[in-house]
């Protein structure tokens, strides 16, 4: 079937709408994490000013919680937008994949342009469901910020004008084996840069650094970091799996082997045996969990290298993302 050119120029104007969105809630992220610790002190002191007036007045808790919620900083109330904000963008950013396959007939992830939107989204998704289920707000710049930067390589190096896949593509396994990879790697790279604020707070916090020690004053407890990102890798990993297996299930399909070494498997490979080495030493009471936290930044670098390098420079049997 012809490409809907019509929906796919409506798709490209939904993407260029959500990144200008991320980069408005990025901004309104920055000014959130500036005042972290401002927030953490007026917090502290309304706890302190309804303890001491509750045995008193049980009317005066609820008169103090109104004060405290009217008199918000500029920059809570800048990071309490930036979530919403980047609620509006994730919905712009799959409204454009939406747009865009349903434009081309197909499963919109046929190229590295579209997989760099599904992953953004992913992410952003994933990172809107922690801060709803932890105190994270004040981290939003620091996924935001990534986000942003692979939607701008995505429109500017990546795009690729909608239209049919490659015939190695046309199957019903893109739908499964795709999708589930790039969710896969949207919630592994939170929970790896939750590990790596965790280093950051953990080793910020007696650093003769003023940066280092001015970021750490900002950045929740390495407690709640760590547990963020150990409960996420939970949740990744076994999606991560669940895709690999599906693609081998694919590879026999389309090439007539489970496996073979190509790069972008090898690499997949690698980055799999960290992140399970990851939650072995997360789980194992000898290893430290700083340790740990390098072995998931580890496999962050290594995801990177594997959307990046390999698609880039590498050539094999998955060199059909569009990038010619």
């Amino acid at each position: 079937m012809p490409v809907d050119t019509v929906l796919a120029q409506y798709s490209d104007y939904t993407a260029a709408a959500g990144f200008a969105v991320y980069v408005l809630a990025l901004l309104l992220a920055v000014v959130d994490l500036a005042g972290a610790s401002t927030h953490r002190r007026l917090a502290s002191m309304s706890r302190q000013m309804t303890t001491a007036v509750a045995p008193a007045d049980t009317s005066l808790p609820g008169r103090v919680a109104t004060v405290s919620e009217s008199h918000r900083p500029a920059s809570e109330r800048a990071g309490r937008a930036a979530v919403a904000v980047t609620v509006v963008a994730a919905a712009l950013n799959i409204a454009a994949l939406v747009l865009r396959g349903v434009a081309t007939h197909r499963w919109p992830l046929g190229n590295l342009y579209e997989y760099s939107l599904f992953l953004c989204a992913a992410t952003a998704v994933c990172w809107l469901i922690a801060v709803r289920r932890y105190p994270l707000r004040s981290l939003t710049a620091f996924v935001l910020g990534p986000v942003a930067v692979l939607y701008f390589l995505a429109a500017a190096f990546m795009y690729n004008d909608a239209a049919p896949v490659v015939p190695a593509l046309r199957s019903y396994w893109i739908a499964i084996h795709v999708t589930i990879i790039v969710s896969a790697c949207g919630i592994l790279l939170c929970a790896s840069t939750a590990s790596l604020l965790y280093v950051i707070s953990h080793r910020g916090q007696n650093s003769r650094l003023r940066p280092l020690r001015w970021l750490a004053d900002r950045l929740p407890s390495p407690e709640l970091l760590d547990r963020v990102a150990y409960r996420t890798t939970i949740v990744g990993f076994p999606l991560y799996s669940i895709g690999i297996i599906c693609g081998a299930i694919w590879a026999e399909a389309a090439w007539g082997r489970f496996w073979g070494w190509d790069p972008k498997e090898t690499v997949s490979f690698i980055a799999w045996v960290l992140y399970a080495a990851y939650l072995h030493a997360r789980a194992t009471r000898n290893w430290k969990t700083t340790t740990a936290s390098w072995i998931n930044i580890a496999a962050l670098a290594v995801t990177l290298f594997n959307m990046f390098v390999i698609n880039y420079v590498v050539s094999g049997l998955h060199s059909y993302a569009g990038l010619n």
